[in-house]
């Protein structure tokens, strides 16, 4: 099963709260096993380092580790909007349950609030993923036609921000559907797409 290899994160009437080391969601390719001390782990566990230290430096990472068949590529982002230190806070547990969730696996993913990881043997840099992750509040709303156009126009807009230079990939924003109920929303692009490919994915 193939998920989001370029991350869209599309959060709207839902609080999420849990401890920072929990992540939302997490994927391991059980086709891409591999085993301890083989050259393709320790090819990752090197990856993973290079994530860390490279992500606290500017919230965002994609490089490679190794040569031919033993080749890693990686990809480590946080929110546009998050912190330096929040931000490799979220990187660094991010690794450390990717290991323990993803173990022996050469193809994996984790998802949190403020960041994503992944890493593969195939290069996807740059590619363009539609398939997806979903979470979603499964309370109703009383106007539903409301509502969505509510939700459009505000995705609308956010996802025009999220294209502008300098964005980081990040749109977000909120309005109000009533006097008592606010709507927010969030998109987010990894930042190895191309300007193009990131308004494909938030159209």
């Amino acid at each position: 099963m193939n998920l989001l290899s370029n991350l869209l994160f599309l959060f709207f009437l839902c609080i999420y709260s849990a401890d920072s080391a929990d992540p939302v969601y997490y994927f391991c390719n059980e086709d891409s096993k591999t085993y301890a001390g083989s050259q393709t782990s320790r090819n990752i566990d090197v990856l993973l380092n290079k994530l860390v230290s490279g992500t606290a430096q500017n919230g965002f990472i994609a490089t490679s580790y190794g040569v031919g068949k033993y080749q890693i590529y990686g990809l480590a982002q946080c929110r546009g909007d998050v912190s330096k230190d929040d931000c490799s806070v979220c990187i660094q547990d991010a690794v450390e349950n990717i290991r323990d969730h993803c173990a022996n696996r050469a193809d994996a993913r984790i998802w949190y609030d403020y960041c994503f990881l992944r890493y593969s043997t195939v290069k996807f840099f740059g590619d363009v993923d539609t398939s997806g992750l979903y979470l979603y509040n499964v309370e109703n709303v009383t106007d539903p036609d409301v509502f969505n156009q509510k939700l459009g126009d505000l995705m609308d807009r956010i996802s025009s921000e999220a294209v502008k230079p300098g964005s980081k990939g990040l749109g977000k924003g909120k309005t109000d559907i009533s006097s008592f109920v606010r709507l927010y929303a969030l998109v987010q692009c990894t930042r190895d797409l191309s300007e193009l490919n990131c308004a494909q994915l938030c159209m």
